[in-house]
């Protein structure tokens, strides 16, 4: 769902309970889909990316959850994402959209998700051009720092040129390092002939 007052009680948590219910409902399946329930990530890219880092800083769960099943992915890709609700870094269209118009400071602060980093988010994968004009790259700096800082294994790639949406970049020269990253530890294994 899309954060929207017309159908949510609280649309800033609406679009993480959805996101919560997807890996639950994909750990639940992981068998039958032939997948390894412990190797299952979040990619995100711009306002996506800050859901699936809310995803990965926000570990009590928001939707029913009787069989205590583990909702927190087990990595992370962000590509040009928005991490931050402050407002000297966040894209304030996507502020807006998932906080409102005058959101607290708890609301700010909680939805900061570089200020929620622990030892216990996943490692991570941060992806971004240093020329972006939408979604500062300071929103990545500031994540990629606070893991650091906790001790969560990351990887970062800037690229000088690129814009937002990559629109710049060759589609390989991004995607080879999440392809990379992915392999190297062990998140996906590729069958080889």
């Amino acid at each position: 769902r899309i954060a929207n007052d017309a159908w949510m009680q609280d649309k800033s948590i609406g679009p993480l309970q959805d996101a919560q219910q997807a890996m639950k409902f994909a750990r639940q399946h992981a068998s039958q889909w032939n997948l390894d329930a412990n190797r299952i990530g979040a990619v995100g890219f711009s306002a996506g990316g800050h859901l699936a880092s809310s995803l990965a800083t926000h570990l009590n769960p928001l939707i029913a959850n009787p069989e205590n099943i583990n909702v927190r992915p087990d990595f992370l890709v962000l590509v040009y994402p928005v991490i931050s609700m402050d407002t000297k870094v966040t894209h304030l269209d996507s502020r807006k959209a998932l906080l409102g118009e005058k959101p607290s400071k708890e609301r700010i602060k909680f939805f900061s998700n570089e200020l929620q980093v622990t030892a216990t988010t996943p490692p991570t994968l941060l992806l971004h051009a240093v020329d972006d004009k939408l979604v500062d790259v300071k929103n990545s700096l500031l994540f990629l720092e606070a893991l650091k800082s906790a001790g969560v294994p990351v990887e970062a790639h800037l690229f000088e040129k690129g814009d937002h949406g990559f629109i710049l970049i060759a589609r390989d020269r991004w995607q080879g390092p999440i392809l990379q990253w992915l392999i190297s530890n062990g998140w996906l294994n590729v069958k080889r002939n």
